[in-house]
């Protein structure tokens, strides 16, 4: 009897209400507008990089391969969350559906999953550009670069099945209040009506130990970059370092977050909120200038795309 009441109560619970950043309308009007502009930017950054990749034939290298695939999770990534967001804003109840929710998750887990697998590549990538220059095109041939995006997006979606099927299964009766902008698991699983704790071990033991090893794996790979690089000459040193510079500060400002968010218990703190902006919509907008700005063939190919001169290689 017990359990036909839960799941009539269950049954009731359809949608969930998003707290956001804030309930001061000046403060949302303020966020609207930010918001706004970091996901057009990130939308024109990270499709201007894609087509330019495309069209310029000598971007059409491993490296900016996986780079075309990073821009476009970062297009992906950003509008599962900011455009709901940006609606929300001037909405006073600011709902979701249960079935929006779960969607939002598995591509949130998706995106998330499958850039932290692609970042990992990026690191091997330049670690045989680098410490094995000979035997680069022959470790890194298109075949193994197909495969390998082929298991980044497959190990993804295998993780946010996972994750999103654990979510789904625990019964839901209320509260039904989240306090975030955006569905995540963490905060999900918080309003469950019944003990999540074996739940909660199995996140972090996923999406905490994939970002953790990750993490661990990247700096490894970077720090036998840096020892390499200190045996080469001054100009093909600056630009590497150029480039690990660049990788390295996608990989702290993204792993970080979820690292902090994912390898700990769901208990709700006062950096949530800013950490998870910064995960969803500054990251994705900050990628693009990071690889083009450091990037002098990124450069000449965007100038040649606009039409324009390319400096001093025309010359």
């Amino acid at each position: 009897m017990e359990e036909a009441s839960l799941l009539n109560q269950t049954s009731l619970v359809t949608q969930f209400h998003l707290r956001g950043l804030s309930t001061n309308q000046k403060i949302q009007i303020s966020v609207f507008v930010i918001f706004l502009i970091f996901y057009v930017l990130t939308l024109i950054g990270n499709i201007l990089i894609v087509i330019t990749i495309i069209y310029d034939r000598r971007l059409h290298t491993p490296m900016y391969f996986f780079l075309s695939n990073l821009s476009f999770i970062d297009v992906c990534h950003s509008t599962v969350t900011v455009p709901k967001m940006l609606v929300d804003t001037w909405s006073e109840e600011k709902l979701i559906s249960f079935d929006a929710c779960v969607a939002q998750m598995f591509f949130l887990h998706l995106f998330a999953c499958t850039e932290i697998f692609l970042l990992t590549i990026m690191a091997y990538d330049r670690y045989v550009a680098i410490c094995k220059p000979l035997q680069y095109m022959t470790v890194m041939n298109w075949k193994v670069c197909v495969l390998l995006a082929v298991a980044i997006w497959s190990g993804g979606t295998i993780h946010s099945i996972a994750l999103t099927s654990l979510t789904i299964k625990l019964p839901y009766c209320g509260p039904d209040e989240i306090d975030n902008f955006f569905c995540d698991v963490p905060q999900v699983i918080k309003l469950a009506c019944t003990d999540t704790h074996i739940i909660e071990i199995l996140i972090v033991s996923n999406s905490g130990l994939i970002s953790v090893v990750c993490f661990v794996v990247l700096v490894v790979s970077y720090a036998v970059i840096l020892v390499s690089l200190r045996q080469q000459i001054s100009e093909g040193r600056r630009k590497a370092l150029s480039t690990c510079a660049a990788h390295l500060t996608v990989v702290t400002l993204f792993l970080g977050h979820c690292i902090f968010i994912y390898s700990r218990p769901s208990t709700s703190l006062p950096e949530d909120k800013v950490v998870s902006v910064f995960f969803t919509a500054v990251t994705p907008l900050l990628n693009p200038i990071i690889y083009t700005l450091r990037n002098e063939d990124m450069k000449n190919a965007l100038n040649k795309l606009m039409g324009k001169k390319e400096g001093k290689e025309e010359k």
